[in-house]
């Protein structure tokens, strides 16, 4: 069975439900120096690693290739001596031992390590450092070449709240103003309310929700996923008991729908997943009362952390999220960083080409296309 303290993004249950959009899933078991092929974590005892790898498949005319991706493993600590060696070696070690079982198109493996540091200075030393590391290594035959990713998949940054404490000491170390705003959401008469997939009336919440999600987006540029991305998640977590628990939450102020998040619980942590808000009632706070709510869920559940999951690196009033920054430092938990995604090559001439256009199409999303929208 499955070690129930991994991050949500390698269970199995991440896995199948990515595997149900566009993704095909693979799961390995790691025994000291053996590794083996399973369908299942179901085969995977206590003592054992477990690991989910994804892989998406790509078609141009004149060629067809593959990218693995495997979230959130290997785990390192900021503090165990020899870590620049460690990362190297661990990564280029999985990558050894799995990709035989792989497409034979698949051009690199893309890692994102769990890998936490506090300060923002010692990250980004250790990237730097990392690359020159690779770069000394790469002229070896015998080694993989890694890259560190033009892009991240995962947000390198973000905020975690501890849920050890009682509610009480978690209000008295939030800014002042998120206490003030949580309860005048209260105090003007917004309601929160969570829903589970199974419930009677969770449809009706969900195309509230999606309404938001489109307002969201018109008004501050952001993509989105299909709809049925969201409602897979949801339905699929409902079904199985075993699964992570994803709720959606409303506010809501008489009868109109202010904003709502999706929020994922397990034993590990608690994850604010998805966020949307419309564009009345703003100045009710609905945003700060719907959190407060999902971490006081989470405590009752048993999650140790709360996962403000992504956020820009530090204070900047330049940035264009400064104010997502301001929003989730407020709540009292700590700034984290991680190192982001790394791929070991294994087509150098197809990698390329793929780093090329992914770097481009990066620019276009975030670049270009916010220009010409004004934003």
């Amino acid at each position: 069975m499955q070690n129930q303290e991994q991050h949500f993004l390698q269970t199995e249950f991440w896995a199948n439900f990515k595997g149900r959009h566009g993704w095909k899933t693979y799961f390995f078991i790691f025994d000291g120096e053996n590794i083996s092929k399973v369908d299942s974590f179901k085969e995977c005892k206590e003592n054992e690693k477990c690991l989910s790898v994804l892989v998406r498949s790509f078609s141009l005319k004149i060629k067809k290739f593959s990218i693995a991706y495997i979230p959130m493993s290997p785990e390192f600590s900021s503090n165990e001596e020899n870590l620049r060696q460690n990362f190297f070696n661990e990564l280029e070690s999985i990558s050894k031992k799995i990709f035989k079982f792989l497409p034979q198109n698949t051009i690199c493996i893309r890692f994102d390590p769990a890998l936490d540091f506090e300060n923002l200075e010692e990250r980004n030393n250790f990237v730097a450092n990392e690359k020159k590391f690779f770069r000394q290594h790469k002229d070896n035959k015998e080694n993989f070449r890694i890259e560190k990713t033009a892009t991240d998949i995962q947000p390198p940054d973000t905020v975690l709240l501890s849920l050890l404490e009682s509610e009480e000491k978690i209000l008295s170390e939030m800014k002042s103003k998120w206490r003030y705003n949580i309860r005048l959401a209260a105090k003007k008469g917004v309601e929160v309310k969570s829903y589970s997939a199974k419930e009677a009336d969770f449809s009706k919440a969900f195309e509230e929700f999606f309404k938001l999600f489109m307002q969201t987006s018109e008004r501050d540029g952001v993509q989105f996923h299909q709809k049925n991305y969201y409602l897979d998640l949801l339905n699929s977590s409902a079904e199985n008991p075993n699964a992570p628990v994803v709720k959606l939450y409303l506010a809501t102020h008489e009868s109109d729908v202010l904003a709502g998040i999706i929020t994922l619980f397990c034993k590990k942590e608690a994850v604010y997943l998805y966020g949307a808000s419309g564009n009345i009632k703003r100045n009710f706070m609905p945003a700060y009362l719907l959190q407060w709510n999902a971490i006081c869920d989470a405590k009752k559940f048993g999650c140790p952390i709360y996962d403000f999951y992504g956020c820009p690196p530090e204070e900047n009033k330049n940035h264009p999220m400064h104010g997502l920054f301001l929003f989730k430092t407020g709540f009292g938990g700590k700034l984290i960083h991680r190192p982001g995604s790394f791929d070991v090559v294994l087509k150098k001439n197809w990698y390329t080409l793929y780093r090329t256009a992914e770097k481009l199409r990066a620019w276009f999303y975030k670049s270009l296309k916010k220009k010409l929208a004004g934003r």
